[in-house]
């Protein structure tokens, strides 16, 4: 057998390109369902292709496509804009999105799920979640309702699985066409894998711990099943967890040797976490028999919950549905579950560091990102991500960088750790001012290791291929296993492939990321 020819020195280094994407407006489709802007877009588009960038990534958002009614869906103006993507040179990463825009960070428009989905709601309340006092958050479906019949006969689960199938069928020729390359399929509020914990259409505040979100009859019903079946049918959901803009210390459940740690309140967080993983793969199953044999990757985000990640209960996190504590991992199991469904994990808050963090929030994004990073890397499947808030500074984005190439360029061919893609938010006039662009074009080089712009994905090492069914279902004890804590991969103190020009303009970006950090800390 002939041996494999030796890589030139141009595949050697274009085996560490990463690609880079820009999620466009949330608002490119109006909740009219019509694509207003055509040529403003394909303007701001051609920037983008001539800056380098791979593709974009756009909402898909089901309050507009099947507006009209149960199934009628309207998929006229993503076409088109799809069409005018493939025209520039673009590909593109679709986002089913089921959930609300608007009452998240960063939300500038209003887009509300279906009215004939929200008429439900009406008569049966919740099936939407709600927090202990009874708030209903109107951003998600209740997991409580994946498999509950209540919609014109259907469960939330054959909604979601419907829409993706009309997608499917009413995109198939782009799809073919290699124009879409992920399809991330969105899995609660703001797109993410996680419970509504921290809605600021509530009242919450950056740095609040947020509150458990499982109220409604639907999961208060299944809890006590589980309880019951435990032995334990006198347990209830938490009642002393406090309210959205706590502190862990405040409060019974979080603070030291609280509820917590104790037999019920461990019972309550695996059930709590588990229904949250058990929704994500039960719709990711879905997903996958729909685009099967198809070239494209499924992916999922998880949210960067980064405040409080260094307290001891990791209250913010838990409040999300991430079971996440020093001497339990509360991510492995989610990169466990994707890898059964060949899913990319999409995370965010890559641009952070600990140091543009309020101390008293006791942030670690830097060590979060490290150790959801790693534990996708373990699980052997492909990680990306995106930042969590605009930064437009040389500070922010050697961040990211250096998260995706968490032990620098290899000259010699594959790094052994690389993201297998990054998407920048957002589009928008601010990203496309003259400074703010320049900087964002050598963002861009860099993440392609200084090479020029890559068609080909199999040249990084990062081929699509016909998607493969689902592997069977992990059992629950090998998704235990997954949470034993594992020391994260060793990441590099900084990129060696520096946006910075050095001196005098090194200086001024990591000034600028002060001043920028200061007006931020009231956020995320």
């Amino acid at each position: 057998m002939q041996a494999p020819a030796p890589l030139s020195e141009n595949e050697k280094i274009i085996a560490n390109y990463v690609p880079v994407y820009v999620m466009l407006p949330l608002g490119v489709v109006t909740i009219d369902n019509a694509l207003e802007n055509r040529d403003g877009l394909e303007k701001q588009l051609k920037e983008l292709k001539v800056a380098g960038v791979d593709g974009v990534m756009v909402d898909i958002w089901w309050g507009i496509v099947e507006s009209k009614g149960p199934k009628q869906y309207d998929w006229n103006a993503y076409r088109s804009m799809f069409k005018l993507v493939q025209q520039c040179g673009l590909k593109i990463q679709a986002i089913m999105s089921f959930h609300q825009c608007g009452g998240n960070v960063g939300d500038a428009v209003n887009i509300p799920l279906p009215q004939w989905v929200l008429d439900v709601g009406e008569s049966d309340p919740d099936i939407f979640y709600i927090n202990r006092t009874g708030n209903r958050n109107k951003e998600y479906l209740t997991i409580g309702v994946d498999n509950q019949s209540l919609f014109g006969g259907r469960t939330a689960v054959q909604i979601y699985s419907d829409y993706m199938q009309s997608f499917r069928d009413n995109m198939s020729d782009l799809l073919e066409a290699g124009l879409v390359i992920d399809i991330e399929v969105g899995l609660g509020p703001a797109g993410e894998l996680r419970y509504p914990s921290y809605p600021e259409s509530q009242g919450w505040v950056f740095p609040g711990i947020g509150e458990f979100q499982c109220y409604d009859k639907y999961l208060k019903a299944e809890f006590l099943e589980a309880a019951t079946g435990a032995g334990h049918p006198e347990w209830e959901l938490p009642d002393n967890a406090g309210t959205y803009n706590d502190t862990p210390e405040s409060t019974e459940f979080f603070r030291s040797n609280g509820t917590y740690l104790t037999e019920k309140g461990t019972f309550f967080l695996t059930w709590y976490s588990n229904k949250l993983l058990g929704h994500g793969d039960q719709i990711l199953e879905e997903a996958n028999k729909i685009f099967l044999g198809y070239k494209v990757k499924l992916a999922a985000k998880v949210s960067g919950i980064h405040w409080w990640y260094k307290s001891d209960s990791h209250a913010a996190e838990l409040t999300a549905g991430y079971y996440n504590l020093q001497d339990r991992d509360g991510y492995r199991p989610i990169a466990r579950t994707l890898s059964r469904h060949y899913a990319i994990l999409n995370f965010t808050c890559l641009e952070m560091r600990d140091s543009e963090q309020t101390a008293s929030a006791k942030s670690g994004p830097q060590e979060l990102v490290q150790q959801v990073l790693s534990g996708g890397w373990r699980e052997n499947i492909e990680v990306a991500g995106e930042n969590a808030l605009a930064r437009y500074d040389r500070a922010g984005y050697n961040q990211i960088l250096l998260n995706a190439r968490p032990n620098g360029v290899n000259n010699d061919g594959p790094p052994k750790l690389k993201m297998s893609g990054v998407t920048y938010l957002r589009l928008s006039d601010d990203l496309l001012e003259a400074k703010n662009f320049s900087i964002f074009k050598t963002f861009v080089k860099k993440m392609h290791a200084d090479q020029d712009y890559c068609p080909d994905p199999n040249k990084y090492n990062s081929p699509i291929v016909p998607l493969e069914k689902s592997k069977p279902k992990i059992p629950f004890k090998d998704l235990l296993e997954a949470t034993k804590p594992m020391a994260p991969f060793p990441f590099d103190k900084q990129t060696d492939m520096s946006v910075d020009g050095g001196g005098l303009s090194a200086l001024l970006g990591s000034l600028i990321s002060r001043i920028t950090s200061i007006f931020k800390r009231n956020h995320i």
